[in-house]
């Protein structure tokens, strides 16, 4: 997460945002899963913080504290609270500590993003013809999965292998619809020995994403050490404990 959208998320839920500049944010959660993502994290640890630190106190001393930066480096009155105000680089600057201090000191569960590697679809088995697959594979390597997998669905009615099907759980996973892509990597990982262990991963990343971090746990020690990517099993197990 970089310190343009702390900004951003910040100015959002302080309603500091015009009604413009509100429907392309909204938008932009609506479209794009990691930054999606990004924002809930952004909340969570604001409402943590509330619980913590009582937040509203510490928000008025930081914004202060901004004032005074602004104050020291750019020599003019406190300005309004509007996008693009004079200080964003001193408050990115102050919010990046705030921030990277609490994670450091309160939250050591491992972030879904950081395990999250969704790679590119390059399908072995298709005809030529076959335009919904060859729509999906696109749509899945731009990653706008939502269209992915309107495009995977169709495509599966006449070429259910389960290449396509793994990259359907994928982009299932990525938009949040977790029962979905739950079933589809239940039946991968019980009917083809080649998939097993990256359905299992996928299941497991799912329950991170989620904020399961135990069923996470549960579903990593049933991976086989023979599996490709075994190293970033064990590295999220070493992360959970």
């Amino acid at each position: 997460m970089n310190e343009e959208r702390y900004i951003l998320f910040d100015q959002y839920l302080q309603s500091e945002m015009t009604a413009a500049e509100k429907t392309d944010f909204e938008k932009q959660l609506a479209e794009d899963p990691e930054f999606a993502s990004e924002f809930e994290t952004f909340k969570e640890v604001e409402l943590q913080l509330q619980n913590k630190f009582g937040f509203e106190a510490e928000r008025e001393a930081f914004k202060e504290n901004l004032n005074q930066i602004a104050e020291k480096h750019f020599n003019k009155e406190k300005p309004k609270v509007v996008l693009m105000r004079p200080w964003y680089l001193a408050a990115a600057a102050s919010v990046i500590i705030l921030f990277g201090l609490f994670f450091f000191d309160y939250n050591q569960n491992p972030s879904f993003n950081d395990y999250n590697h969704p790679g590119q679809a390059h399908f072995t088995e298709r005809s030529t013809t076959d335009m919904h697959l060859l729509q999906a594979e696109k749509a899945f390597n731009s990653r706008k999965f939502k269209d992915a997998i309107l495009f995977f669905e169709m495509a599966l009615k006449d070429n259910k292998t389960p290449e396509v099907q793994y990259y359907y759980g994928v982009s299932l996973l990525e938009t949040s619809e977790y029962q979905k892509a739950e079933a589809v990597f239940n039946e991968l990982k019980a009917t083809n020995p080649v998939y097993k262990d990256k359905s299992l991963w996928n299941l497991a990343i799912m329950k991170l994403k989620q904020k399961d971090y135990k069923g996470c746990k549960q579903i990593l020690q049933s991976i086989s050490q023979d599996y490709e990517d075994y190293d970033e099993v064990q590295e999220l197990l070493d992360a959970l404990d």
